[in-house]
């Protein structure tokens, strides 16, 4: 079973062309701003530059939707993987929080159902398989209209707070000590003469280039996510920021003292949702005491403040507990599966190996309690 085509006279296109997908970016810009739900994941310099640095020959597969008049009403940036099961994923990939398709607005469900038709028979022979969506994505419209096997399950979880200023965020801390704590920790900023600045596009490149060497200097001799350091990840920060900071989806700031960059953040902004994505800092800052996640945290409110009408500030993926000390809201993401009648059992073996790896990871952190509390 797979859902019934739309009634209205809307065209679907299957683009599997790398060259197609870089002249959509002003189509594509124009779809992003008339969808509520989308996240900086879902921007065109982001995907665009992602499939750069990690896509491969032969597998893009973009289902588009336009109306009448040739106007992009609906998108899902997919490519195809064969293992461990063939299936359709999200561009983005692991370095990606949130992954969705783009659905405009304007056309209400008509855009779900065309899109919705469109995935079915882009998908044939592949499983969906659509890992970190947030509650509340536009792919949830998708879902309740898919008319195949489908299976819901938990991915990772989020953590998030209002984007208020900072001074609101810090009557959420759970005692007046510790609030007393942050107060100090932002006046100790100012004593040393740690000043900010949000770099232009001109000069997001250079910016990005030192976040990365601060990033790769402040891991030193610790445990870092290797893919950090790769130069393919630093290609796609590199590449995406600037047309993001252009077009406001993103903000690079520099903190400076005495003279010296010692900090670099990428903050990633979409209209209701804002996160800092990644941040390098010199150790120098560790050693003079200065709290790093004060001073970002700091500009990140900032961000959205001047950017207006952004109702979410996202932790991003991870449950760490210095995240908690500020009372987030607890948010997990999705793994959303579909498929058609004749590929169920690809959608069984892959819940199969879901549950499988979920009670892995439960034996693991038991034995290492047990243990005595090793590092997870």
């Amino acid at each position: 079973m797979h859902p019934a085509p739309p009634r209205t006279p809307y065209t679907t296109h299957l683009v599997t062309d790398a060259g197609t997908f870089a002249a959509l970016a002003p189509d594509w810009h124009r779809l992003y701003t008339r969808c509520a739900t989308a996240t900086p994941f879902q921007s065109h310099p982001w995907l665009h530059s992602w499939w750069l640095s990690y896509g491969g020959s032969g597998r893009l597969r973009l289902v588009l939707v336009r109306d009448g008049t040739g106007r992009l009403i609906a998108a899902a940036p997919l490519m195809r993987v064969r293992r461990p099961l063939p299936a359709l994923v999200p561009l983005g990939g692991a370095i990606s929080d949130y992954a969705d398709v783009l659905l405009d607005d304007e056309h209400g469900p008509a855009a779900a159902d065309a899109l919705t038709a469109a995935l079915a028979a882009a998908a044939r022979t592949a499983l969906l398989d659509l890992r970190e969506v947030r509650p509340g994505a536009a792919l949830e419209q998708v879902y309740d209209r898919w008319r195949g096997p489908r299976r819901r399950t938990d991915d990772s979880v989020c953590l998030e707070l209002p984007a208020v200023p900072l001074d609101e965020l810090i009557t959420r801390l759970p005692s007046a000590k510790a609030q007393q704590r942050v107060r100090a920790k932002l006046r100790k900023l100012d004593a040393l003469g740690v000043t900010r600045r949000v770099a232009g596009p001109d000069e997001v490149d250079g910016a990005l280039h030192r976040l990365v060497e601060l990033h790769r200097l402040q891991w030193r001799g610790r445990r870092v996510t290797t893919e950090h350091l790769q130069p393919r990840f630093r290609d796609h920060l590199v590449r995406s920021a600037a047309p993001m900071v252009r077009s406001g989806t993103a903000a690079v700031t520099e903190f400076r003292l005495d003279g010296e960059v010692v900090a670099v953040d990428l903050t990633l902004m979409s209209p209701r949702l804002a996160g800092g994505y990644l941040y390098g800092a010199h150790p120098r800052l560790r050693e003079l005491k200065a709290d790093v996640a004060v001073m970002l945290l700091d500009a990140c409110t900032g961000h959205t403040a001047a950017a207006g009408g952004i109702g979410t500030l996202s932790l991003l993926r991870g449950d760490e507990p210095y995240k908690h000390h500020w009372r987030p809201d607890r948010v997990v993401n999705q793994r959303l599966l579909l498929a058609r009648a004749s590929t169920a059992p690809l959608l069984a073996a892959a819940l199969a190996d879901a549950r499988a790896r979920a009670r892995g990871k439960d034996l693991l952190v038991r034995w290492k309690e047990r243990d005595g509390g090793g590092d997870t």
